[in-house]
Order: structure tokens, then C-alpha cells, then sequence
């Protein structure tokens, strides 16, 4: 670009040939449009650039060299200017493309990346061979701006602002280049543009570049029938900018290998054809060089060469510098060493010298604090250190231990008799063999019976709950002292190598004490002979050599064995002591938790004995009576007889013309007494099935042989729901006309409550499905204690004259949640407990293995503003059926993605549609993304945990205080709700996908 080039023109019919200038061949891409995305920046009119289209090409490169550069050999000898290398970047220590465009010294060389455009110094251990498939043209290519050029004597800091300038319009961003020319050496002259700006203009406007100027009156980028090589000549007398000592340039390239700040300005271009010209900074920096000077070619270069020598003598010059340097503060470091260690030294000595003129009062201290420790020791009991604590666990568990009852065995082997007689009754169908089984069953029965009394009596005779009490006790105490243990297998080789144990640490022990108090009492008796020595009143003491030269010995000899009773006292066992007591701690807690068992069995052995003595001492070798049942049928027959009487007489009375309306209000209260009386003994009716039911289950399977008139199986079948008692005709139900739709819908009152009866076209296949889906949902009712969340099944009886099945449920008129959002919307407080007991339900359904697949606005109600109760639903249609028909809520379909793609309903799909019930209240945002976005995850229970649901409403607050609520959040919030905004409008466009 600033050496010597020639431009091609498509316009150009013959080319021309000027000394000086490198013939290039014809252009035939003039005006040709790239799209490309800069990656380097060289001053404010050059730059280079990579082609969009070799993104992939780019990623390809870099997993090769990845693969490839870590096991290649570095360079050796000469190095080939035209060969592609592997360069790994100082920056990111990752491995790029590059060619070598100078060498510098014996290990650096100046490399460029080319396919990035930039360059840097690189040592020859980080250049390395690549293989033969990786050698091919550059991704990026050298751009220059058309028509423009630096201007003469631009300072540097202009300069580098220019650099900047232009990295901010073209830097990883995409922009079209409009070739005009290119040079023979590869460097492409393009009009570059960003959207609608014209990136040279700016660069103009900003005046970090001019437009080339000529003799002719119109400039060669807007001519293209001019002389090629006169405006070359012309281009390339302008004079050089001001580059010279300049700072190290901003990093504009992308973010991979970057160039080195001074030496921009001294490179040769890295393609292979035509020639660079490349500018001694000395000459540069001048400012009044021209090409057209005198200056020959050989002054240059022989320049240039001094200036490369004295860019090496630099390099090395720095290095040596730098060496001392090292060299200077290493020996800095290890005089301020030497002179902390002296420093240290002459401490210790004092300490020493100190420490010697108290050294004999230190160390009688020392041993008289540890003889009071020990003395404290043996006061207290240490047994716990050698296992006593277990050994006792063992002595209470072999004298008290529980054996197995010798009744306990024989009562099993007739009880599984007895069930398997039982089982074989209930499997039955024919009445004739049924008898025959019963009566086998009976005198199973009379066995277990007596063996059921030795039994209870010989457990009543064991203190059980003592016993129980104790193994407790001493579990927990155990694992207060040695925490949770691990239960093996039983093994009697571990209480034997632990007593092995015991043994030697007691004989251990004794030795060590037994010598602690030798020790001692030589220490003793050396002091009372030393009075002796010391005391001047005596006449004939002894000599010194006999009472002092054994002290150091005897003080030597007394430390050890007071140091060696304190360690075993005081110090953990070792790994194999903890062992073995933990080995020994494992089987007594086994041998406890084995009783334990033991008990637990023969307690709830007991407690089915008592029980079974219970039921049967009434009923030995006969089955239950039916007859109170049948006693409540007749007296039901009877009170349904008066009251279809009194029905006709009132009938009759208001049909007629001169009836008396005192009679007739007198009928009807006699109706509604009867119809009471009717519900009363209906209620009757389902308690004594329910007995039958209790005693059918466990103790007389029989019943419903017996029995068939009574209909206990079905009672059964339907979890309790079905009642054969009460008929459509005895109750005063009225239509509800608004409200039935597919099914017939009527409106009574019962005991005092408004109920709804919802009838079912039913056949027989039709009645038991009916019969088993209600009574699944009845019994996840009834399981669910406290809260369930569901719509009550009352009851559930058959028409007798129609194939109809009619089920009796609460009435709440106005409750269901599009008629109260209709009339006055919830709050949001009344909106978070309703939703809570929606939740609540559908916890309750899930948890049985019940799919709703018809939750909707008007299959939910909201009982006094705050219950949130989830409706049954139509128990003639599958899951997938109910689930087919789709509800809308305002303009949002309750019908989840994956239903609409023809998948089976889930539990998910349920919170999918009450995800979207919550749309009116915005305190429940962030559960309703997680319910639309994340419901493969979700479940109804944690749903029933959300924070909305457990934290309680805080108080309304001012303006004021909102705006210091925490921007992050909000900043969370508008995007979760932009998220549910887009998903609406996919699902009214019918275009949501599944989680």
C-alpha cells in the first residue's frame, strides 16, 4: 500500500509500464460488493478484514491447530518467509496461522497472523510446523480506503486517534466493501460502508484523512478512463506521515493475536507476489521524505540495516538489563535474609541464656503440673477409654435379653392358615362351596382362638414396655457417646478380638502406672536424701557426688512415665483401637436393634390378637348378622312409601280447585319430616354398611356371598359412594336449566344443604366405569385429610326405572371463578388463598394417580371469596376425552402445547391450565413463568411452596418506598413477563412448542 504499486482498471485496454511501479494484472472485479467484519486496524485508512462467508472456515482452522500445534515440533534453522506457521498468541495462549516476516534474533522472530491481520514477536519455541492441509491462502485481507491517504505531516497522537476512529466504525462489524482496485501485492482499494454511512467520508469529516490530490481536475478514485500509472506516480509522491517514535497502538483487531506498537511501521507485507517498500523509522520520522527525492534504493536499505542492528543491540541491551536487575534485587533479597537470620540467632541465644538461669524451677513447674493433672485423672473414672461402657451394654443385654416365644411361632403358623382359608372364602363365588370353606375356615378358627389365649397370656406376664425402655435408654446413650454406627453382619469374632482387646490395654495400662509411681516414689525419696546434703546442722552429711549425680536420670525417668500414663489417658486411640470399638459398638447396636424388633413384632401380634378376640368372641363359628341392616332397609321402604303418598296427596290438593291451602302447606311439612327422616336413615344405612364393609375387609370375607341381596360388594367396589336407598322421584329437585348443558342438572336440598344432582346416561358397561372412576376420585378425597382441595362426592346411587346414574354434589351458587371474576374480581389476597386450594386439589389428584384434564374457570370455585375448591369432573369420558375439549380463558387456549401436538394429558398439562387461571393477579408472576416455561419440572406440591403462597402480604407502601425496591429484580420481573407476553401471542397463533 505505501510501497510501490499499480492500479488495474476494467476500463483500461492496454497496460502501462512506469520504473518504479509493479505492473498489475486486469481488474475484473470493479464495483464487486463484499460482506465482511473487521479484525485489525493499521492507521485510519488501512485495515483488514475477514469475509463473512468463512466463519465457519475460521472455527474449522482454530479446532485443527488445536488438535494438531501441541504435538508439533518448533522451528529449527532458517525459517521459510513463504511457509505458513503455527504461532501460539502470548495473550490467550491459543494457536493461529501465521508466516514469519522478520527474524529479529536467534530465538525471537516478527510473525503476522493472517488470517486476523496483526502481528507480534513471538519466541521460536512457540512457532511450530502444521501440517501440509492447513497451508492455504489467508481468511483476512488487507483493505484501503479509495481515494483517501494520510495526511503530510500528521502528528502522532492525531494519528492513533485516526487508528482508534476508524476500529470504531469498522470492528467486528459488518460492513460491504465496493472494490475499486487492488495492488498486485494483494491490498484491495474498496468504498466501505456501514448501513447508510460512508466510512471513508467520516474519516475525512473528522480530518484524520484527505482525499488524494493530482494535477487533473478530477480525482483517480471518481475517474476511471484516466491514466492508471500517472495517477500511481502522483499517489505515490505524497509524502509519508509522521510515524516515527510514536506510542504503542490500541489493540482494534478482534479479540486474538495483537500487534506490536512500534513495529507496525516496519513490516513487509506477508503475500508472496510484488514488493513492499518498508521505511527506516530514522528517515520517517524526518517528515520531508518523498519517493520522488534522490535518495538511491542502496542508501536505504543499507539504512535500514543499521536500524535492524540497532533495534538488536536495543533487544539485547534490555535483556541484560534485565538480568541485572534480577541479579541485583536476588542479592538484595538474600542480604535482608542473611540479616534476619542473624537477627533470629541472636534472639535465640538470649532466649537460651535466659531460659538456663530458670531452667531447673521451669522444669520442677512442669512436672508438678503434670503430676496434679494425673492426680486429677485417676480421680476421675476413665473406663469409658477401654470399652466398659460396651462391655456393660452386653452384660444388660445377655441377662434381660427376650427370646422368641415359643406360643409366638405356633400362633403364626395357624394365623397364615387362617388367612389363606380366608382368602380362599373371598375368592369365591358359589354359595354351596362357600360353606364348605367356611366352616374349614371355622375350625381354623376355633385353633387360632386358643392359640391367640397362650399367647396373650404369656405376653402379659413380660414386661415388655420395661424392657423396651431399657434397650432405648441404652441406644441412646451409646449414641450420644460413639454417634451413628453402621450395622455388619453378626460376627462373635469381633466381641472376641474386642475382650482380646480389653485385656491387653488393662495390663498396658497397669505397667505404665505401676512405673508412674516408681518413678515417683524415687523422686521422693531423692529429695529426702538431699536434706541431708543441704541442711548444715547435720553433722556427718553425705557427700554430693551420692545425692546429686543421679537427678538428671531420675527427673529424665520420671517425666517419661508421667508423659506416657498421660498420652494413654488423654490422647484418641489409634486407627485400629477406634476399629475395633466401633466394630464392638456395631454388634451391640445390632443386638439392640434386633430386640427392638422382636418386641415391635410380638407388641403388634398382640395388639391383632386383642382385636381378633374382639370381633370374633361374638361371632365364633358363625358369620355376623345382616339383620340390623335389613331392620334400617325395611324401616327406609316404609318412610319412601308415606312419602310417596304424601307427594300424591299434596299433588292431588293443588290440582284441584277448592283445595285448602292450610292442608296443603300442613302436607308439605309432613313431606319435608319424612324426606329428613328418609336422609336420617339413609345416613344409618351407609354406617351399618360400613361396619360390614370393615368386617367383610378383615375378618369375614364372606358377607358379600352370604349376602347378596344387601349389594355390600358394590358398596365396596364404589369406595363407600354408592347407596341403593335413595331415589330421584323422593327428592324435590328442580331442573337447572341454565346450567345443563350435556347432562341433566337438578337443584335439591338435603339435610339442610343445597346439593346438585348431575345425571349420566349410562348402560351396564358404561355404570361400572362410572362406578370405579367416582370411586377412585372419592377415596383420593376421603385420603386427604384436612385440606383436600376437591368437590365432595355426597352420593352416588341408580335410577331404577331409567338407565341413568345420578351423582349428589354441594351446590354453590355464584362461586365458581368465572362467576365471581365476572361479578367483583378477587383480591389479590382472596386470589392467593383460593389459588392455594386449587392447588391443593390438584396435589390431592396427582397424588392418586388422577389426571383432572378439565380445569377451567367455571370448573373452579372460589366458596366465600377464600376457599379455592377444584370440581369433579364428567366420570363418563377418559382422561383424554375430558382433556380434548379446549377452554378458553379470556383469549388464551387452556389447552397445553403438547395436548395440541396429540399427547397423552398429564399432570403437567394440568398445571399448564392453572398456570394460566392465574393470569389476573400479578403478585404471582414469577410462579406463573415457571408454570408456563418450566412445567416438566414443576409439581403441584411445589407449587402449594411457592413464596407467594407461604409469605404473608406485606402492607401496601408509598411511591416513595416502592422506588427504592431493587432495580435487579424488576429488571428480572419485565423480563419474565416479556417472555409470557410472547408465548400468549404464540398460542393464540397456534405456534407454542412443548418444554
Amino acid at each position: 500500500m505505501w510501497g510501490q504499486g499499480h492500479f488495474s482498471r476494467a476500463s483500461v485496454a492496454e497496460s502501462v509500464s512506469f520504473p518504479g511501479i509493479v505492473q498489475m494484472d486486469e481488474d475484473t472485479h470493479y464495483n464487486k460488493v463484499e460482506d465482511v467484519v473487521g479484525s485489525h486496524v493499521e492507521d485510519a485508512v488501512t485495515f483488514w478484514a475477514q469475509s463473512i462467508d468463512r466463519n465457519k472456515d475460521i472455527v474449522k482452522i482454530g479446532l485443527s491447530l488445536s488438535e494438531a500445534c501441541p504435538h508439533a515440533d518448533s522451528v529449527f534453522g532458517s525459517l521459510d518467509p513463504k511457509k505458513i506457521y503455527g504461532g501460539l498468541f502470548s495473550e490467550d495462549k491459543c494457536w493461529y496461522r501465521c508466516k514469519v516476516l522478520k527474524i529479529i534474533s536467534d530465538e525471537k522472530c516478527l510473525v503476522r497472523y493472517i488470517d486476523y491481520g496483526n502481528t507480534e514477536i513471538l519466541n521460536r519455541s512457540d512457532i511450530v510446523e502444521i501440517p501440509s492441509e492447513l497451508q492455504f491462502s489467508s481468511v483476512a485481507k488487507k483493505y484501503r480506503l479509495w481515494g483517501l491517504q494520510i495526511p503530510s505531516g500528521q502528528e502522532v497522537t492525531q494519528f492513533d486517534q485516526g487508528r482508534t476512529f476508524l476500529g470504531s466504525l469498522i470492528f467486528e462489524k459488518e460492513i460491504k466493501m465496493r472494490i475499486k482496485a487492488t495492488y498486485q501485492d494483494g491490498t484491495i482499494i474498496a468504498q466501505a460502508e456501514y448501513g447508510s454511512v460512508d466510512i471513508g467520508e467520516e474519516v475525512v469529516k473528522k480530518g484524520f484523512a484527505e482525499k488524494c490530490k493530482f494535477p487533473s481536475s478530477n480525482n483517480i478514485c471518481e475517474e476511471k478512463k484516466s491514466d492508471p500509472a500517472q495517477l500511481a506516480l502522483r499517489n505515490l509522491k505524497n509524502p509519508i506521515p509522521l510515524w516515527g517514535h510514536r506510542s504503542n497502538q490500541t489493540n482494534l483487531s478482534r479479540p486474538k493475536p495483537r500487534l506490536s506498537g512500534r513495529l507496525a511501521l516496519d513490516l513487509k507485507n506477508e503475500n508472496d507476489t510484488g514488493s513492499h517498500m518498508t521505511f527506516p523509522k530514522e528517515s520517517l520520522a524526518v517528515g520531508d521524505f518523498k519517493l520522488g527525492s534522490n535518495v538511491s534504493l542502496a542508501k536505504i536499505k543499507q539504512d535500514q540495516k543499521l536500524i535492524e542492528e540497532n533495534e538488536k543491540l536495543k533487544t539485547e541491551k534490555e535483556v541484560l538489563l534485565e538480568r541485572y536487575k534480577a541479579l541485583e534485587s536476588k542479592v538484595e533479597q538474600t542480604t535482608q535474609e542473611l540479616q534476619q537470620e542473624k537477627a533470629n540467632t541472636m534472639d535465640l541465644t538470649k532466649h537460651l541464656e535466659s531460659t538456663l538461669k530458670t531452667r531447673v524451677g521451669t522444669r520442677m513447674k512442669n512436672l508438678a503440673a503434670k503430676v496434679e493433672i494425673l492426680k486429677e485423672i485417676r480421680r476421675v473414672n476413665t473406663n469409658v477409654r477401654f470399652g466398659d461402657d460396651l462391655s456393660e451394654a452386653m452384660q444388660v443385654l445377655d441377662e434381660g435379653c427376650l427370646t422368641i416365644l415359643s406360643s409366638l411361632n405356633e400362633l403364626e403358623d395357624i394365623w397364615a392358615e387362617y388367612s389363606l382359608a380366608q382368602e380362599k372364602i373371598k375368592t369365591c363365588e358359589d354359595v354351596n362351596e362357600g360353606n364348605i370353606l367356611i366352616a374349614e375356615r371355622n375350625e381354623v378358627q376355633q385353633k387360632l382362638y386358643v392359640a391367640v389365649e397362650v399367647f396373650t397370656l404369656e405376653v402379659d406376664e413380660l414386661p415388655l414396655n420395661k424392657r423396651l425402655k431399657t434397650l432405648k435408654d441404652l441406644s441412646a446413650a451409646l449414641e450420644a457417646a460413639y454417634g451413628q454406627a453402621t450395622e455388619g453382619a453378626n460376627s462373635e469374632d469381633i466381641l472376641r478380638k474386642f475382650y482380646d482387646w480389653k485385656c491387653d490395654k488393662r495390663e498396658e495400662f497397669s505397667k505404665v502406672r505401676t512405673e508412674t509411681e516408681a518413678s515417683l516414689q524415687r523422686l521422693v525419696a531423692w529429695f529426702q536424701s538431699s536434706l541431708q546434703v543441704f541442711d548444715l546442722s547435720v553433722e556427718e552429711p553425705l557427700s554430693s557426688d551420692d545425692a546429686v549425680d543421679n537427678i538428671d536420670e531420675i527427673l529424665e525417668k520420671t517425666e517419661s512415665c508421667l508423659c506416657k500414663e498421660l498420652e494413654i489417658s488423654l490422647i484418641e486411640q489409634g486407627d485400629a483401637d477406634k476399629e475395633i470399638i466401633l466394630n464392638t459398638y456395631g454388634q451391640v447396636l445390632q443386638k439392640i436393634r434386633s430386640e427392638e424388633r422382636l418386641i415391635a413384632s410380638v407388641q403388634a401380634k398382640y395388639k391383632d390378637s386383642i382385636e381378633f378376640k374382639k370381633q370374633i368372641v361374638d361371632c365364633l363359628n358363625k358369620s355376623p348378622s345382616v339383620d340390623h341392616l335389613l331392620s334400617i332397609k325395611k324401616t327406609l321402604k316404609g318412610l319412601k312409601a308415606r312419602l310417596r303418598w304424601k307427594m300424591v296427596e299434596r299433588n292431588n290438593l293443588e290440582e284441584s280447585d277448592d283445595h285448602d291451602e292450610s292442608e296443603v302447606e300442613k302436607i308439605k311439612r309432613e313431606i319435608s319430616q319424612l324426606r329428613n327422616s328418609v336422609f336420617q336413615e339413609i345416613y344409618h344405612e351407609r354406617e351399618e354398611y360400613e361396619k360390614l364393609n370393615s368386617l367383610a375387609q378383615k375378618w369375614f370375607p364372606e358377607l358379600p356371598l352370604l349376602y347378596p341381596e344387601i349389594g355390600l360388594l358394590k358398596y365396596m367396589s364404589s369406595g363407600g359412594l354408592l347407596t341403593m336407598s335413595l331415589e330421584r322421584d323422593i327428592l324435590d329437585a328442580e331442573p337447572m336449566k341454565e346450567l345443563s348443558r350435556k347432562h341433566p342438572l337438578l337443584c335439591s336440598e338435603m339435610n339442610g344443604q343445597m346439593v346438585l344432582l348431575k345425571g349420566y346416561s349410562v348402560d351396564v358397561d358404561m355404570e361400572a366405569r362410572v362406578i370405579k372412576r367416582a370411586a377412585a376420585y372419592h377415596r383420593a378425597w376421603r385420603a386427604a385429610r384436612g385440606e383436600p382441595g376437591l368437590l365432595p362426592l355426597k352420593f352416588l346411587f341408580l335410577c331404577k326405572s331409567d338407565p341413568m346414574a345420578y351423582l349428589v354434589v354441594p351446590y354453590y351458587p355464584r362461586a365458581s371463578l368465572s362467576a365471581v371474576q365476572a361479578i367483583m374480581p378477587l383480591t389479590s389476597e382472596e386470589a392467593l388463598k383460593v389459588m392455594k386450594g386449587v392447588a391443593h386439589g390438584l396435589h390431592t389428584l396427582h397424588k392418586a394417580d388422577i389426571i383432572h384434564g378439565s380445569l377451567h374457570q367455571n370448573n373452579v370455585f372460589a366458596v366465600n371469596r377464600e376457599q379455592g375448591i377444584v370440581g369433579d369432573f364428567d366420570f363418563t369420558k377418559s382422561v383424554s376425552q375430558r382433556a380434548a375439549v379446549n377452554m378458553m380463558v379470556g383469549d388464551l387456549s387452556l389447552m397445553s402445547p403438547e395436548l395440541k401436538m396429540g399427547k397423552p394429558p398429564s399432570a403437567s398439562s394440568d398445571l399448564y391450565a392453572y398456570g394460566c387461571l392465574l393470569l389476573w393477579d400479578d403478585s404471582v408472576k414469577s410462579l406463573l413463568c415457571s408454570l408456563i416455561f418450566c412445567r416438566s419440572s414443576v409439581t403441584a406440591e411445589q407449587v402449594l411452596n411457592a413464596e407467594c403462597f407461604l409469605l404473608p402480604k406485606e402492607k401496601s407502601v408509598s411511591d416513595a418506598e416502592k422506588d427504592t425496591e431493587c432495580t435487579q429484580h424488576k429488571k428480572e420481573e419485565e423480563l419474565k413477563m416479556e417472555n409470557l407476553d410472547k408465548f400468549k401471542e404464540k398460542t393464540r397463533n397456534g405456534e407454542a412448542t412443548v418444554d
